[in-house]
């Protein structure tokens, strides 16, 4: 206080370069998470007195807990719902500061059906503190909780084990504990889509309500050796959220900087990587090159001045996350919504179709239609062609799904109206997160991850798409039995060139069964109810109509594409088919003819 007093401005310039650290809390219903929260901001100084009397006030209308003068979790919990409920339903943020870091936390909501709010509170975040109440153990909400953070890349875990007042501090209940969530965590890694994810996972064992290892060792648990969790916050080292030590360098173009005639710069915040005067770069989507001119930080622009004027403001090195203006040696159209590389480093994928795991936050359902997609700067449009399937966020399984509702987790293709620049989610969390928004309500129904490449699907392709599911289903099928005469309805599926397609969402197509090759295969002629003539087609009669037999479409069949039965073909229609069948393949009989 008395640095305040004799310098603010030292003490506001020191706080201001202070390292910022962003975590959430989470946990099942009831473990604590708000009066975890409340206890931090309470030890460590950061409330004020009004807020401090207005909170004690609440606690004898609204609190939860016996014979203690404060509910801490009143502190977070703001709305009228939440405190006459006693749950977290919206995310809460909270800012406090220590001599080392600043801290943004977000309390995040603990049931199920406010999925959505915990993932956007987690979307920022670059530590978890996952609660586990000491006397439950890990639940199904402990697994649900894990597989969000991860799924959002947050490779920084705390698990607090908490209310161990309520156990008597045991020592062998935090054991059981940290056996048994390592165990689920195991598991939990071989359902993520990403490749290479490594997290760094530390158990403490505390009592909010009691401030037990939350700010100061606990007396009560001599056993535990490790740092309280105020100061484990404090000192922790992040793992980065990249399996990238050195990230490449990716700048989105936010504005175009043009304050006269004899300058043009290119504005944004550096999302990953570094950059120098000098260095060749690339941008995309033009894919044009160029070496960069100048680095202007915006830190200290003054419109006022242009850098020809004021050389002070340029510099030769810029990093993430600094937010400068880029000028270039070339001429090159660049505008907002462009990303610029730099050449000889791992480049960004440029496609207009990509898989990605995404969050369904709106009240309405998916329906099939087009999209905006933001991804870092860039708005274009999107569809969603395809959903592979969606996650259980319980038990981690994949379950088949026709539509996405609201706090769904799926796995999609997203197919764009043109081919934009992006990295995986795992390699660069800024270029490769995105939010669909409904074109018409412009309420922001997902959040998405980028996971994989795919190919965009047109109206054929999809075709081939629909085929090629069905052949896996098709192939676990019982064989039916089949004679030589006989007519059925076969899946054809959707073939090449001139080969003749089924039709419908099955690809069916009548099949005549020619020449019968054992219980499996058998060569078959598919029918046309089209009236053709010539050497190539028979015309035959079954069922009191007339159909065309497509002779040079005949071919091998597997047993188990056949669908129904339908009739059997007279004798005197299958001798029409093989003199004429005879006639084509033996052209010297044609010629005798």
């Amino acid at each position: 206080m008395e640095e305040i007093k004799n310098n603010i401005e030292n003490y506001l310039k020191e706080h201001e370069n202070k390292e910022m650290l962003r975590f959430i809390t989470c946990g099942s219903v009831d473990d604590g998470k708000s009066t975890l929260i409340g206890r931090l901001l309470y030890d460590s100084k950061m409330i004020f007195e009004d807020q401090l009397a207005a909170v004690k006030n609440e606690t004898k209308k609204y609190g939860t807990v016996e014979n203690e003068e404060i509910d801490f979790a009143l502190l977070i919990d703001g709305l009228q719902s939440e405190r006459e409920q006693g749950i977290t339903i919206d995310v809460a943020y909270r800012f406090f500061a220590t001599d080392k870091r600043k801290f943004i936390i977000a309390d995040t909501p603990g049931h199920e059906q406010y999925t959505r709010n915990m993932v956007t509170g987690a979307s920022t975040a670059d530590l978890a503190v996952i609660l586990i109440d000491a006397r439950k153990g890990v639940l199904t909400q402990t697994r649900r909780h894990s597989f969000l953070v991860t799924l959002l890349g947050i490779r920084n875990i705390v698990v607090a084990i908490n209310k161990m007042d309520l156990v008597d501090y045991s020592k062998e209940v935090y054991d059981k504990i940290v056996n048994d969530y390592l165990k689920m965590f195991e598991k939990l890694r071989e359902s993520l889509p990403y490749k290479k994810y490594q997290a760094k996972i530390d158990f403490i064992p505390i009592s909010a309500l009691k401030g037990d290892n939350v700010v100061e060792n606990s007396k009560n648990m001599p056993w535990y050796k490790g740092l309280p969790l105020l100061p484990y916050l404090d000192s922790v080292n992040l793992t980065p959220n990249t399996k990238n030590l050195k990230p490449p360098f990716r700048f989105p173009i936010q504005y175009v900087n043009r304050p006269n005639l004899d300058f043009r710069g290119f504005c944004g915040t550096i999302s990953s990587g570094e950059i120098n005067v000098g260095d060749k770069i690339k941008v995309y989507p033009s894919q044009k090159t160029s070496t960069i001119k100048e680095i202007i930080d915006n830190g200290k622009w003054n419109e006022k001045l242009l850098p020809s004027n004021d050389y002070s403001l340029s510099t030769d090195f810029a990093f993430a996350p600094m937010a400068v203006t880029l000028t270039l040696n070339d001429e090159i159209d660049i505008s907002r919504g462009d990303l610029i590389v730099k050449e000889n480093e791992i480049e960004s994928r440029f496609n207009d179709s990509f898989e990605a795991f995404i969050v369904w936050m709106d009240e309405e359902p998916y329906k099939n239609r087009e999209y905006y997609i933001k991804l870092y700067t860039k708005e274009t449009n999107a569809t969603i062609s395809k959903i592979l399937f969606k996650k259980d966020v319980n038990t981690w399984e994949k379950l088949e799904a026709k539509t996405i509702e609201l706090n769904d987790i799926a796995r999609v293709q997203i197919d764009l109206s043109e081919k934009v620049a992006f990295d995986f989610y795992e390699d660069n969390k800024n270029t490769g997160a995105f939010i669909l928004i409904d074109k018409i309500t412009n309420n922001t129904v997902a959040a998405g991850m980028i996971v994989g490449e795919s190919m965009k699907i047109n109206a054929e392709s999809f075709k081939y798409y629909q085929w090629c599911e069905l052949k896996q289903k098709i192939n676990k099928k019982i064989l039916l039995k089949f004679k030589e005469r006989e007519i059925f309805f076969v899946h054809m599926g959707k073939n090449v060139g001139f080969e003749q397609n089924g039709k419908g969402s099955e690809f069916l197509r009548p099949v005549l069964v020619y020449k019968k090759f054992g219980n499996e295969t058998f060569l078959g002629i598919p029918l046309t109810n089209s009236l053709k003539e010539g050497m190539f087609y028979t015309q035959i009669k079954f069922k009191n109509k007339i159909n065309t037999a497509l002779l040079s479409q005949i071919r091998l069949f597997d047993a188990k594409r056949l669908k129904y039965f339908v009739c059997r073909l007279s004798q005197k229609e299958f001798d029409k088919i093989k003199e004429d069948l005879n006639k084509l393949i033996n052209p010297q009989k044609r010629e005798r003819t």
